[in-house]
This record gives structure tokens, C-alpha cells and sequence, in this order.
């Protein structure tokens, strides 16, 4: 088995690492920078862009931009928070034939998975350029509180980048992972991870390597992107009572906007007050009209204040699942960007009691601990073992519409449980099985995971047969049903793989299409350097040439110009191949010239030094 690397793959940045004997390393991305913006940008000019690069250039092409995508894996697009995000995003939804949801661009529908597996295919590749070796195994993170179906779309993303994902791992249990692994003492802590989309609280304990989670909550659809819609709210109602003008409908305005919103709040966790100066973001009659105001850090507490009460039930119910009160949790840590807010900590220490514990990097601390869970299926640390909890409870729908759970919420996974069901009709011959995930009473309140019959029943009174249900839900919290009717034996079992709303099929044809894309950007990218050298080689053979050309050879001469008209004709249209090709001939061209330079005045040199007869 090869080197197993861990990917936080977050809403708004990602982050990949590795461990290197018993020490995690962060790994850097191409760009040199230690985590990768979320981000996938589609060009006028056919070009892809990903992370900073993609980032930088979102204000000029807003539709074209892609940010945000990990908060619609696994919805559907007749959802609430998919509405949600149709009103606030620049780029565009639309139903899939199955009613998932996907995103339109470049004349491509694109599903959040294939999105996110180019994010992964970055940082796969900056793995392989810092490691120095082919990287295929990860460990691949996901919020704690994520149900199946957005399980199965992070696992589909990481298949599509090219990755072979060992484990699926909640993020705050591999933050507790990063935290506690060379501590000696037994703690209970509570694992506060709010991030750029997602909120999860996990209550934990360990003792002698055990890690164990004794219950998780959170809400899949609150982080730092909400923090920031607040800002900017604050700042187009501001702007429309100074002026008069709607933004809301310029989505370049709104992506400058959204810009300067996210940087004020994150310079507003070490300042009291920030200026926001947005010059031409507008204009009337009257006019170009420029967006200056100033924002202070208790006014974005305000604006937020509902946000971070939305973080108090879930922490409630963490610990009421857990059995535990406040007071007998030992530690709280902070995971996530958002919880650098003043207020969030704050918050964390109304809740809890006690001052939160951020000694490790919010930004990194996940993804630290993904890679050491990939030590620890490798066999490299083998004093460390990891019990997780599925978030949400699993069952089948049952007469009169109602849910009927069989493995509990917060139950220790890998988990099987088996729960005997019988018909409700009289020589009834097939059972409808409709597998269901949530905690509501009423089957149609919760996350249908899949439906599949039972046939091959044998006749019998209502209520006599005995058909066996029985649900097994893995290490990465993806879920397996059998039924079998005890009478004739007959079975039927499915695993729900494609609950993401991606077919094998589409898998496959994506994992190809991301190989051509991976293939094509390696190309641009010789490409590039190819032109880079080209021209540097060009421009300064050219000037050497103009001044010494009248004492070069006309033969070495015709050659070198031959060389040049070449290599100017391939910057313009030729391949990368062809581009070496002209690199090469002109440095042949050009050492020749230089050579024949040398010759001519070395043997100059000689005449001069022979003293004339006397």
C-alpha cells in the first residue's frame, strides 16, 4: 500500500496533508499556499480554472464562477436550501432528470460531485508534485451531521478526480484525532466545527488511543457563507438608502460585494472596525456612484447574532444524546475558519463553560487528522483506534406512512441490526421497502434513500410472513439493506450507491472526462511554459544578433534567421511539442552563431599577439 494522504475538502477552502513517520505536514498547493480556495472558474476562452486562480477572477465572471458547491452534494433541486441558494448565487441551477441538482455552465451540466472532484484533482496533484510520487489513496472528510446521499457525492467526487478514498471520516472526529493524539489523559471534549457551509458538534472521548464519539449534531446548511450574506445584505440596504440603487440584480456588483463582505468580517476578528470602499460599483444619471462605508465589530455581531443562536440547539442536543451536562466536558475545539469570529468563542464559552481550546490551525486541523486515520488503516500508527457514530437515525417507511427507525442516531458504526416486519394484506406477494434517514415520525419528513421490492411471496394470511429488514451501515457511514422472507427464502438487498444521484455509468464517463481535462490542462500548462521560454530565448538572441550579425558567416547567419522566423511562427499557433522543437532549433542556431563568434575572434586574438618582422 502506498502513502494515504488526508483531504479536508471544505465549502470555502480545502486542504490536504500527509504524515511523514509520526509527524503530520500540511502539503502546499502549486501556488505555494497552504490551503486551496473551493473554487472552479469556466472562461469565455475555454480555459478551467481552479482554487486562487479561479478566485481571482470571479468578479469579472460571476456566472461562470463556481464557489460554494459542497452545501448542494447530494440535494435535490426542489429542496429548501437549494432554493436558498438559487436566490443567492451568481451561477445557475436546474433540475437533473432524477431531480438532483445541477449546475449549468460552459454549456454543461454540471454535477456538484464533478465540481468538487476538480477541487480534489488540484490537490491530488500538488501531493504528487510535493511527494515526488504517484499519490491514488485518501482519506476524505465530510461534515459530521451530512446524511448519506452527501456521503455518496463526496465519495463519487473523489472517485471522479482519480482517488481511491479508504475511508470517508467525519471532520470533527478528525480534528479530535489531530488533537489528542499524543495526549495521555482521558478527556471528554466537544468538537465546535463551523466552516464555510457547515455546522457540526461532536462530543467525544479517548483514553489510551481510543477515540470515541458519543453523539453528533449540527446543520448541514450554516457556515461562513451565511455570516457573509449577512454583510452583504447590511451593505446593499445601506447602499440602495443612500442612493437609491437595487444591486441585487448586477451580479458583478453583488460579487464585488460579496468580496469586500467576506474580507471585512475576517479583518473584524482582530479589528473593531473596518472600511469597505468599493469605487464605480454603480451609477445613475447623475453619475458613477461608489460604495464607502464603515463597519464595526460589534455591528456584524448584530447582524449575526441569529446565526450563532442557531448553533446553541444543536449543542444541546450533542450533549443530551451523549448523556453528559456541560460541566463534564473537559475540552472545546475549535475547528473551522468561521470560529476565528470573537463571538463564536464567545458563544462556545456560554454554551460549554469554559474557554475553547484553539491551539491548532482551524484552517488545517481536519485535514491533519484525515492523514493520520490514513496511518492508521496503512498499519503506520497502530496505538491509535477511531469509533464513529452515524449522524441520523435509518429505518423503512411502515403502514400508514409512518417511519419506522432501525438503527438509532448516534449508534457506533460499523453497525448491523435486524428488525422483523410482516404483510398487511392477505396473500399479499411482494413488499414495497422504502429505506428512509432522519428523525421525524412521518416517512415523507425524511431523506428517502431508496426504494426496492421484495417479490416471491407465498400465499398467507395478512400478518403471518416474516421478512427480515435488515440495515448495515459501514465505516464511512454508507448504508447496505437486505430483506428476506423467512418462508421461501428469497432476498433482496441494495446498496445504496447511487443515492448521490450519480449512475456508475456517469461515474465512469466523468472520471474519463476528468482525465481528458487533467491530460488538456497538462498540455496548456507545457504549453505555456514552452511559449515562456520561447520568448525569453527569442528576445535575447535577437538583440545579441542585431549587434554583432555583420560579423557573423552569411551561411550561420541564414541559418539563425531561418531558426527565428521559426520560432516566431510557433508562438503563434503551434503545440507544445512544436514549441520545443523551435526552443531547440533557434538555442542549436544560436550556440552555432556564438561558436563561430569565438572562432573568429580568437583567431583575431592570435594575428594580433605574432610580433611583425623587424
Amino acid at each position: 500500500m502506498g502513502r494515504i494522504i488526508g483531504i479536508d475538502l471544505g465549502t470555502t477552502n480545502s486542504c490536504v496533508a500527509y504524515l511523514e513517520g509520526s509527524e503530520p505536514h500540511v502539503i502546499p498547493n502549486q501556488e505555494g499556499a497552504r490551503t486551496t480556495p473551493s473554487i472552479v472558474a469556466f472562461t469565455d476562452k475555454g480555459e478551467r480554472l481552479v482554487g486562487q486562480l479561479a478566485k481571482r477572477q470571479s468578479i469579472i465572471n460571476p456566472k461562470g464562477t463556481l464557489y460554494a458547491v459542497k452545501r448542494l452534494i447530494g440535494r435535490k433541486y426542489q429542496s429548501a436550501e437549494v432554493e436558498e441558494a438559487t436566490r443567492r448565487l451568481p451561477y445557475s441551477l436546474s433540475s437533473a432528470a432524477n431531480g438532483d441538482v445541477r449546475i449549468k455552465v460552459a454549456e454543461k451540466d454540471w454535477s456538484p460531485p464533478e465540481v468538487s472532484a476538480i477541487v480534489l484533482q488540484k490537490l491530488k496533484e500538488a501531493a504528487e508534485a510535493f511527494l515526488h510520487e504517484k499519490v491514488d489513496d485518501a482519506i476524505v472528510t465530510c461534515p459530521a451531521y451530512f446524511n448519506d446521499s452527501q456521503r455518496q457525492g463526496t465519495r463519487d467526487a473523489g472517485i471522479i478526480a482519480g482517488l481511491n478514498v479508504m475511508r470517508i471520516i467525519n471532520e470533527p472526529t478528525a480534528a479530535a484525532l489531530a488533537y489528542g493524539r499524543n495526549r495521555k489523559n482521558a478527556e471528554t471534549i466537544a468538537v465546535f466545527d463551523l466552516g464555510g457551509g457547515t455546522f457540526d458538534i461532536s462530543i467525544m472521548e479517548f483514553e489510551e488511543g481510543v477515540f470515541k464519539v458519543l453523539s453528533t449534531a449540527g446543520d448541514t446548511y450554516l457556515g461562513g457563507e451565511d455570516f457573509d450574506q449577512r454583510v452583504m445584505e447590511h451593505i446593499i440596504a445601506e447602499f440602495k438608502e443612500t442612493t437609491g440603487i437595487e444591486l441585487k440584480n448586477d451580479k458583478m456588483a453583488l460579487q464585488r460585494v460579496k468580496e469586500a463582505a467576506e474580507k471585512a468580517k475576517c479583518e473584524l476578528s482582530t479589528a473593531v472596525e473596518t472600511e469597505l470602499n468599493l469605487p464605480f460599483i454603480s451609477g445613475d444619471k447623475t453619475g458613477p456612484k461608489h460604495l464607502v462605508t464603515k463597519l464595526t465589530r460589534s455591528k456584524l455581531e448584530q447582524l449575526c447574532d441569529g446565526l450563532l443562536e442557531r448553533t446553541r440547539g444543536p449543542c444541546e442536543q450533542a450533549l443530551a444524546d451523549a448523556k453528559l451536562t456541560a460541566d463534564k466536558i473537559d475540552a472545546v475545539l475549535l475547528v473551522g475558519g468561521q470560529t476565528r469570529m470573537p463571538k463564536v468563542s464567545q458563544m462556545v464559552e456560554k454554551i460549554f463553560g469554559k474557554i475553547p481550546n484553539n491551539s491548532i490551525n482551524p484552517d488545517e486541523v481536519v485535514a491533519i487528522g484525515a492523514a493520520i486515520q490514513g496511518s492508521i488503516i496503512k498499519g503506520d500508527v497502530q496505538d491509535l483506534i477511531l469509533m464513529d457514530v452515524t449522524p441520523l437515525s435509518l429505518g423503512i417507511e411502515t403502514k400508514g406512512g409512518t417511519f419506522t427507525k432501525i438503527i438509532e442516531r448516534n449508534t457506533s458504526i460499523p453497525a448491523t441490526k435486524t428488525m422483523t416486519f410482516t404483510t398487511v394484506q392477505d396473500n399479499q406477494k411482494m413488499v414495497r421497502v422504502h429505506v428512509l434517514q432522519g428523525e421525524r415520525e412521518i416517512s415523507e419528513l425524511n431523506k428517502s434513500l431508496g426504494v426496492f421490492m421484495l417479490t416471491g411471496i407465498p400465499d398467507a394470511p395478512a400478518g403471518t410472513p416474516h421478512i427480515d429488514v435488515s440495515f448495515t451501515i459501514d465505516a464511512n457511514g454508507i448504508v447496505q439493506v437486505t430483506a428476506v422472507d423467512r418462508a421461501s427464502g428469497n432476498k433482496q438487498e441494495v446498496q445504496i450507491t447511487a443515492s448521490s444521484g450519480l449512475t456508475e455509468s456517469e461515474i465512469q464517463r466523468m472520471i474519463e472526462s476528468a482525465r481528458q481535462y487533467s491530460d488538456e490542462d497538462k498540455a496548456r500548462k507545457d504549453k505555456i511554459k514552452y511559449q515562456t521560454r520561447l520568448e525569453s530565448l527569442i528576445a535575447a538572441t535577437q538583440a545579441a544578433f542585431n549587434e554583432v550579425q555583420n560579423l557573423i558567416k552569411p551561411q550561420d547567419r541564414q541559418t539563425f534567421e531561418t531558426a527565428m522566423d521559426e520560432a516566431k511562427k510557433a508562438l503563434e499557433t503551434a503545440d507544445s511539442e512544436e514549441l520545443k522543437i523551435a526552443y531547440n532549433h533557434l538555442d542549436l542556431a544560436s550556440r552555432n552563431v556564438s561558436n563561430a563568434l569565438m572562432q573568429q575572434f580568437g583567431t583575431e586574438q592570435k594575428k594580433a599577439e605574432i610580433p611583425k618582422p623587424s
